[in-house]
């Protein structure tokens, strides 16, 4: 027997935003009356009404219905005349932390239940019969089916006791995988049917080496290969031997050295000319480990990472974006270090896109947006960690690919000097949550291009998070760690690839033996391969001394974790699993890691584009401003902000809106170190819009943009690190891959301008969607660069708004004619030809003089124009401060259109005392007075004599608030 409890809110019951979901997807005029709904079974579910007194009841806010299961009745959609009833809950296996709140909360009550969550929605206005229409609202709003069961009328939930008990792990079997013999298209279909996502030669050397040994590979082993061998985890294009050609296909390059080579190298390089310039750099570990680790003059060590969780975001937004954030903070826990800011960027489709537009098997780009961002929002804020930074893009290019960035900063702990490789006789002991059927085959997943069925398939790839228990773990990690001897001598998270990832590297030419038997599971039924690839969430592994594996237990014990010693490091190179006494997997792990062939790739250069810039035509230059700052990108993204906890920790000086209304954007952000006077700053730089045009001048341009961001705030230029994460499309493409390849060489070469080194890099590739059409459709170009660089005081720091009626206002760098890849261009409808902004040397020194003059309070606001140019730039500070701003741009540029709109790099804009002009100029390169503060609120611009725009702030604000779409 089991009870369900319908909870209703009081007073007006409507569902407002459902409504207004509703209408994006064509169906308007409906009326949404949603209930949530609690499944009790289990021994004490007769007493179904205790628990909802105790636990779910608020009289002043919701009304409960208590039905048991013999009462509800099956309905057939409808509860009324012209009312359609959908219910849904949570598929089995997929988490539900409510649920699991709500059994631990009975227990301590001396009730002993099980539960499941679900939810109800009374639909007025659809016609019942009308199914198509009801699929519609269902498939793309009401349930996932990647996580969810629905049904018209009564739903049957999975509550854990409808099969056998988790604590009985079973015998699953092991079955063998038959691919000796098999010719190159017997292996490309197997590599198919079982969603490898291998290469063919690699499926050949796997092949062959089964062929010598004399028998079969387990599932287990096979998928452990593919996992380990996936785009996802080796990074096979990053590590390929590529050959560049230029457009006519003349070879430019025959070197074998790889992109990730090149990258490591620039780092070295530029480390070594830091320790020439300053005698010392900021890098700790570069491009080794879970997170690259910084150490700034004043500034504790910090351990940065960021990841890409693109995939799993486009087919279940919440929860994808919700274990993106989860997973680089355990990135950053297995450095190890204490999370304590957190950063996102996100791209999707356009949000007014027609539904009829939206490719089959793809949600609407609106319900992933609003989906990945509470998705970003619910762990941020549960896990207790500052969401500080990030951006938001829009393009037709991503209505099929979503992108997801995260990423974490934290406090580095400190054992972590102590940590490296496990040691022979270490036990393995998994910590965190339970195993269970989610997130399997998650790495292969991400490295294949998306499809109609992806949805459909995909389901045990994606994760469901449980912040709660990862704030638990992060607790015991640092109750373990954060002293001069550790009991583990390594440690990683429990990621894509699950415990085949975590183990198998952590044993990589150490060996170990694992019993899957021991490992905790949330049900039974798991097949040993499943346990063994599974992503479940908020899992870590550890190699523990076996004579302190007592001060794991205890700490563990202490923070309410779940822990599992699963086995032991034997030092014999052999990964081994056994299920009780089944082989599982045994593999060598030099074959495992060594054994995959390297790719060899050819890229080809695009042809050069029109360099002949054509005259962009504005006639009017205030309809164009509105244009631009109701423009997505550009748009004030204060309703994504608000829903982030940016102020937790009590550390940020400087947040994502500035100002003192806090209306205004800000460029970069300011953590301090609460124990000293000292802190750091993280920016983004993207521009995905770019990077249809010009790969290598994007690449030198976010470099740019993400730099002069953290300067603009009053980092230091001279202790700065970056991370670089590339989203691109399917790089067997030569001329894809040739857009990568110049990519990463813009990047290096700004890595050397800059003195900036690279120390953590992601690559996301293959984000590509195949519709019913047969035609594929990719992502442009897209690449992130963070900055995170060394705050001398947060007492000196500065935002993007205007602050003080009478100072001057000074541009900073030289403006060039530089349109193409503009946000006019985008505002204008096609390319004009021209040439994308170009590297500028000069702004190394210029931001070094930028930031001694902020930290010598000459300059009091500084922001840079990027999106929009110039007058989106002032526009944005007169809106942070509140305040007037009178400007004539004759200098800038001679034409009025370049003046405004160019995006060229190395320029900012800053609010200095007139007396402190000469100083400024003396000091930086380019100085330009362009105007002056005033009271009176509003932007008045003219050129040669000419009044371009006179509006109010209040005009303003309503434009760059009302997200009208172009």
């Amino acid at each position: 027997m089991s009870s369900r409890v319908v909870v209703v809110p009081k007073g007006d019951r409507f569902d407002r935003d459902l409504a207004r979901s509703a209408e994006r997807l064509g169906l308007g005029g409906l009326h949404f009356v949603s209930s949530d709904l609690f499944f009790i079974g289990g021994d004490d579910a007769s007493r179904a009404d205790q628990i909802a007194e105790h636990l779910l009841d608020d009289p002043l806010l919701r009304d409960l219905t208590i039905e048991s299961s013999g009462d509800s009745p099956e309905r057939a959609g409808a509860s009324e005349s012209g009312v359609v009833v959908i219910e849904t809950a949570r598929r089995k296996g997929v988490t539900d932390r409510v649920a699991a709140q709500l059994v631990d909360s009975a227990a301590a009550l001396g009730l002993s239940v099980v539960a499941a969550t679900g939810a109800r929605y009374e639909i007025r206005g659809l016609e019942h019969h009308d199914v198509s229409l009801i699929r519609r609202l269902v498939d793309n709003l009401l349930a996932n089916p990647v996580v969810d069961d629905w049904s018209y009328g009564s739903v049957r939930p999975a509550l854990s006791d409808d099969g056998p008990s988790p604590s009985d792990p079973g015998s699953e079997p092991v079955e063998s995988v038959a691919i000796r013999g098999l010719d190159a298209d017997d292996l490309e279909r197997l590599n198919r049917e079982r969603g490898l996502a291998l290469d063919l030669e690699e499926m050949v050397i796997i092949r062959d080496w089964f062929e010598e040994i004399g028998r079969e590979p387990t599932d287990a082993e096979l998928e452990t290969l593919a996992q380990t061998w996936s785009e996802h985890c080796a990074h096979k294009t990053f590590t390929a031997s590529i050959r560049l050609e230029d457009a006519e296909g003349r070879i430019v390059d025959a070197s074998e050295t790889s992109l990730l080579q090149r990258l490591r190298a620039s780092t070295s390089l530029v480390v070594d000319d830091q320790r020439s310039r300053d005698g010392r750099t900021v890098v700790v570990s570069a491009f080794d480990g879970n997170a690259g680790i910084v150490e700034f003059t004043g500034v504790p060590r910090l351990a940065v990472k960021v990841e890409t969780h693109n995939h799993p975001s486009a087919v279940e937004p919440f929860g994808g974006a919700n274990t993106g954030v989860g997973g680089v903070v355990r990135d950053v826990l297995a450095a190890p270090a204490d999370p304590i800011a957190l950063t996102n960027v996100l791209c999707f489709g356009p949000r007014n896109i027609d539904v009829d537009d939206v490719p089959v098997g793809v949600l609407h780009p609106s319900i992933v947006e609003d989906g990945v961002v509470a998705g970003v929002a619910d762990y941020g804020n549960k896990i207790g960690v500052p969401t500080v930074s990030g951006a938001v893009f829009h393009h037709e290019g991503f209505v099929g690919n979503p992108l997801v960035f995260c990423g974490c900063v934290g406090r580095v702990l400190r054992g972590q000097s102590k940590l490296g490789r496990p040691r022979a006789g270490d036990r393995v002991v998994v910590i965190g949550g339970a195993t269970g059927r989610d997130g399997i085959k998650g790495a292969t997943f991400s490295s294949m291009t998306m499809d109609a069925t992806t949805g459909q398939v995909a389901g045990a790839s994606v994760q469901i998070g449980d912040p709660i228990v990862e704030r638990l773990v992060g607790e015991v990690l640092v109750d373990l760690l954060d002293c001069d001897d550790p009991p583990c001598s390594a440690i990683t998270d429990c990621g894509a690839g699950g415990l085949s990832s975590a183990v198998g590297e952590m044993a990589d030419g150490v060996g170990a033996i694992v019993g899957l038997e021991k490992v905790p599971r949330k049900y039974a039924g798991l097949a040993p391969w499943e346990v063994w690839l599974s992503e479940a969430q908020e899992r870590m592994v550890l190699a523990v001394d076996p004579d302190r594996l007592d001060e794991v237990v205890e700490a563990c014990r202490r923070r309410g974790v779940q822990w599992a010693d699963i086995g032991s490091f034997t030092g014999d190179g052999r990964l081994r699993v056994l299920n009780h006494s089944t082989v599982v997997v045994d593999l060598p792990t030099d074959f495992l890691h060594d054994g995959r062939p390297r790719r060899r790739m050819t890229a080809r250069l695009r042809a050069s584009g029109d360099a002949t810039t054509s005259k962009r035509i504005v006639a009017d230059h205030t309809e164009v401003l509105m244009m631009l700052l109701s423009h997505p990108d550009i748009a004030s993204k204060e309703a994504v902000i608000r829903q982030y906890d940016h102020e937790v920790k009590g550390a940020t000086v400087v947040g994502p809106m500035a100002g003192p209304r806090q209306v205004g954007p800000s460029d970069g952000v300011v953590v301090a170190d609460p124990t000293a006077p000292s802190g750091f700053a993280v920016a983004v730089g993207v521009n995905p819009t770019l990077g249809l045009v010009d790969c290598r001048a994007m690449a030198w341009s976010v470099v740019d943009e993400a730099i002069r961001n953290v300067v603009a705030v009053g980092a230091d230029p001279r202790q700065v690190a970056l991370l670089d994460n590339f989203s691109w499309g399917d790089p067997r493409d030569a001329e894809t891959l040739g857009d990568l390849v110049v990519a990463v060489d813009g990047c290096i070469e700004a890595a050397h301008d800059f003195l900036a080194p690279f120390v953590s890099g992601k690559d996301s590739l293959n984000n590509e969607y195949e519709g019913v059409d047969g035609v594929r459709r990719s992502i442009p170009p897209t690449l992130v660069i963070t900055a995170i660089a060394r705050i001398p005081d947060a007492d000196t720091v500065v935002s993007t708004a205007f602050t003080t009626p009478g100072r001057r206002i000074v541009m900073l760098g030289q403006t060039h004619d530089e349109l193409r890849g503009s946000h006019l261009d985008l505002i204008l409808g096609r390319d004009h030809g021209g040439v994308p902004p170009a590297r500028d040397p000069a702004a190394p020194r210029r931001y070094e003089g930028v930031h001694d003059l902020i930290r010598n309070r000459v300059i009091s606001m500084a922001h840079d124009p990027s999106e929009g140019g110039l007058i989106v730039a002032l526009a944005e500070s007169a809106l942070g401060g509140g305040l007037g701003v009178d400007v004539d741009l004759t200098e800038v540029h001679a034409d009025v259109t370049v003046a405004l709109y160019s995006q060229s790099n190395g320029r900012m804009i800053v609010e200095i005392d007139p007396s402190d002009l000469e100083l400024v100029r003396s000091t930086i390169d380019h100085v330009i007075d362009i105007g002056v503060v005033s009271e009176a609120p509003g932007l008045r611009v003219r050129h040669s004599g000419a009044e371009l725009i006179d509006v109010s702030v209040d005009d303003l604000h309503e434009w760059w608030t009302s997200k009208v779409t172009p």
